[in-house]
């Protein structure tokens, strides 16, 4: 008898490059023995040098199709990435509270605050922001911010480490119950560290920093990656820790050692 696979829902924009969005999430959940499911969020128009333009999906489209995937094929885990505007988070929000999705809902809930693109440049209004803060944070098991999308929701501008963990507690007062702040883009650091917080105690997860111009996406990847674990039961710290090591080694199959484009400090693999 063949075993149901874990279940997990992204709600993201369409990447018409196949980089990001929901193509990077359904590829990653495929990759990892998961069954993903969408409610599109926004259809861009992009390439691996940035993004030109976008449609929104209307919010009630976006929230009937959670509403229908959730209660009929039923989610395990579930993630965001681009919602576009503070009508979608909002009803994005609602429709999640009606199927159970959330702290409170048992079903884990990652947010990927797609807010700043990787020049720092601001991708939401500031409403839509606000909203995130709002709606999106108190009802997260997990945010995933970088280090530009952070300043833009907190204020905090992260220059070194002792900033990174000013900012996963300015986060956390928002209400997740854990936060990840990336630091793909503290480029002063020689390692790719990513920093865990739950409101007590802080995780440290290093690893290597690579030298590429047009990869994009690995935030999508990650918190794909986090989901698929999380689907099937796995704690936050644990299913974390797998989504690094996943983009890591997906970096470095993409970039392997002799193609010209390598890392600017040391491979090493991470702790299982």
């Amino acid at each position: 008898m063949s075993q149901t696979p874990p279940k997990v829902l992204t709600i993201a924009g369409s990447d018409s490059g196949g980089g990001a969005g929901l193509q990077a999430d359904l590829r990653t959940l495929f990759a990892n023995g998961v069954h993903g499911m969408t409610a599109v969020t926004a259809v861009t128009v992009q390439n691996s040098l940035g993004v030109t333009g976008y449609t929104a999906i209307p919010p009630d489209v976006v929230a009937a199709q959670i509403r229908a995937v959730a209660t009929d094929i039923g989610v395990d885990a579930v993630k965001t990435g681009m919602l576009a505007n503070a009508e979608i988070i909002a009803a994005v929000a609602e429709a999640c509270d009606e199927v159970h999705i959330g702290r409170s809902g048992g079903t884990p809930f990652v947010v990927d605050p797609v807010s700043a693109s990787m020049h720092g440049d601001q991708l939401l209004a500031d409403d839509a922001l606000d909203a995130l803060r709002t709606l999106l944070f108190p009802r997260a098991t997990l945010v995933t911010p970088n280090i530009d999308e952070v300043t833009l929701l907190t204020g905090v501008e992260v220059g070194d480490r002792a900033d990174q963990r000013r900012a996963a507690r300015a986060l956390h007062e928002f209400g997740p119950e854990w936060v990840l702040v990336k630091g793909g883009h503290m480029w002063t650091d020689p390692e790719c560290l990513d920093l865990l917080f739950d409101g007590s105690d802080f995780v440290e997860l290093p690893g290597p920093r690579y030298d590429v111009k047009h990869t994009h996406g690995s935030g999508d990847t990650l918190a794909s990656a986090i989901c698929s674990r999380l689907a099937r039961g796995e704690d936050v710290p644990t299913a974390v820790r797998f989504g690094k090591d996943f983009v890591v080694r997906s970096v470095r199959a993409a970039y392997p050692l002799g193609s010209g484009v390598g890392p600017v400090s040391p491979l090493w693999r991470l702790p299982d």
